[in-house]
């Protein structure tokens, strides 16, 4: 697996990461530790050193999980988490980025993951109660105190990044980014660039309709967060398979999956883009890290740039509430 470095940081990390939120989160029961913790140690195996955790994903079993998968390789790894919410009745409950809560987060999730240091702690989602200057600083003191190495920030805009940046280097902004979401294109991606700051790639696939397994009679389980989007109805899904034909005629000149030419697309945009897709399952985990092994030609994404723009993607990406305040 080759390697990036986020920004100017210096952190160097897998160029595929590894999303860990749905084994455990968003869609449908959470799966049993004991088939997803040698999914999470397959991924170590074949070269990925880069894994991505939250404490609201459950909440807090998924950083338990991740925390036993990777215990053996832990000076092999980088583990990400995140603060940012309340959690009350098991349940996400608004934003909080107050300084005690952010502190009381890290503790915790330094026990729940095993851990000595948190690598990269995210603000998951921004509060617009809270000064983002004052959560920079927050995260900056527990830099100094040893408890976090890197400060990273979660689908904020652009003018929040500034102010952060000047009070705690950002190392990372993860937000959405695929093929079929690409709104941080146009303002935010130039903002990083500039300020020297790495992007993490979440749903690179589409929550799973770029790898071309999803049609419109696909049924989706109880509590998949899927059966809401409003990019997953059936008459979206129709609308949608534009792309997926796109991906299809692609894969099919480079003898690969769609799913790996929509990750190899991810990694083509800036090489301080990493993007993380997640599993449940092991052959789709060697499926996707195939697509590091895919070099987009200039021409290939051109004509794929070309194509797409003939393409309206239907349905917004998430319900208006959601937009609001996610942990997705």
């Amino acid at each position: 697996m080759k390697k990036r470095k986020l920004g100017n940081s210096g952190l160097e990390v897998s160029a595929i990461g590894f999303g860990c939120m749905g084994m455990s989160y968003g869609y449908g029961p959470a799966k049993d530790k004991n088939e997803m913790i040698p999914v999470i140690r397959a991924a170590v195996e074949q070269g990925i050193t880069f894994f991505d955790t939250a404490e609201v994903y459950g909440p807090y079993i998924n950083e338990e999980l991740v925390g036993e998968a990777l215990a053996p390789f832990r000076n092999e790894v980088v583990i990400a988490t995140k603060f940012g919410f309340n959690i009350r009745d098991g349940k996400m409950a608004g934003v909080n980025s107050r300084p005690e809560n952010i502190r009381k987060v890290a503790e915790a999730s330094l026990k729940r993951l095993n851990i000595e240091v948190i690598d990269l702690f995210y603000q998951h989602r921004v509060d617009p109660s809270i000064p983002i200057e004052e959560v920079a600083g927050t995260v900056k003191d527990l830099i100094r105190e040893g408890k976090v190495k890197h400060f990273g920030l979660s689908e904020a805009g652009a003018g929040t990044i500034r102010k952060a940046h000047a009070v705690q280097p950002v190392t990372a902004l993860q937000s959405e980014f695929s093929m079929w979401t690409r709104q941080h294109e146009k303002e935010i991606l130039p903002v990083i660039e500039e300020l020297g700051i790495g992007f993490v790639a979440f749903s690179p696939l589409g929550k799973g309709f770029l790898a071309g397994k999803i049609d419109a009679s696909t049924t989706f389980e109880e509590g998949d967060i899927r059966n809401i989007l409003p990019r997953y109805t059936e008459e979206a899904r129709v609308a949608n398979k534009a792309l997926l034909d796109l991906l299809d005629r692609f894969a099919a000149k480079r003898n690969a999956t769609p799913a790996q030419i929509a990750i190899a697309w991810v990694l083509a945009q800036k090489p301080w883009i990493v993007p993380i897709p997640g599993t449940t399952k092991l052959h789709r985990l060697t499926e996707n890290n195939g697509a590091a092994l895919i070099e987009l030609t200039t021409d290939e994404l051109l004509e794929i740039e070309a194509a797409s723009a003939q393409i309206k993607v239907i349905g917004s990406r998430y319900t208006e509430a959601m937009e609001k305040s996610t942990g997705l």
